[in-house]
């Protein structure tokens, strides 16, 4: 990071939007729920993906489900997505997106709730840890987004920045951020439509982190 205080943090999600991880992980919940006997449609997983584990299984499944089973569930989750995890890519332009970013002088910080041990991989495979300015986890929050928790610790890691815009794939992502007082831009790149993310509060919205890159001074990113 620059000596420089930076103007503007930019809270970067992980899965779906630097890493190709969304399908990955709705195959895995589907196989999870299944070795328990619930089977449901993995598109109905998809439509949850960027919801932390702490909240998906009861927003797919019920209440029910989640204090009789959701526990074994997200070890179940976590288990399957682990034997996915060598066939994940970096989406296009990861990289470029933090080294422009931090070139910029904006301070960059990953705003993810993944476990310790899948912030540890993907961040071996982004491989700019000299160019951030923090990241969060699962340890970092109580409850994961929708809720704000997980946007205000990924502020906190950057107290003097002017402003904060987060970056994401999801409404989830979206409505997080505006829960906690920020504005976002979101990215297609997670199966959610344009009018969903603008629904959930994006200030903009992009077909790719390359067009994101191509207008970032129509953004409040600029």
């Amino acid at each position: 990071m620059t000596s420089q205080t930076p103007k503007v943090a930019a809270l970067l999600d992980l899965d779906g939007t630097l890493v190709d991880t969304n399908y990955h992980h709705a195959i895995a919940w589907f196989r999870a729920f299944r070795d328990h006997g619930i089977v449901l449609p993995v598109w109905r997983f998809h439509r949850h993906i960027g919801m932390g584990g702490d909240q998906l299984v009861a927003a797919v499944a019920g209440e029910e489900v989640e204090r009789r089973s959701g526990d074994v569930l997200r070890r179940g989750h976590g288990r399957h997505f682990h034997r996915l995890i060598d066939e994940v890519e970096l989406m296009p332009d990861a990289r470029r997106l933090i080294e422009t970013l931090h070139g910029r002088g904006t301070a960059v910080i990953l705003a993810s709730s993944a476990n310790e041990t899948d912030l540890r991989h993907f961040r071996s495979m982004l491989d700019v840890d000299d160019l951030l300015t923090g990241a969060t986890s699962s340890t970092d929050v109580e409850k994961s987004k929708p809720e704000p928790d997980l946007i205000r610790a990924a502020m906190d890691k950057a107290p003097h920045a002017g402003g904060s815009v987060m970056v994401g794939d999801s409404t989830w992502d979206c409505q997080a951020a505006h829960r906690a007082g920020i504005e976002s831009v979101g990215l297609l790149t997670g199966g959610f439509s344009e009018q969903e993310l603008r629904d959930a509060g994006a200030a903009a919205v992009f077909a790719s982190i390359a067009e994101l890159l191509d207008h970032i001074e129509q953004t409040p990113l600029r």
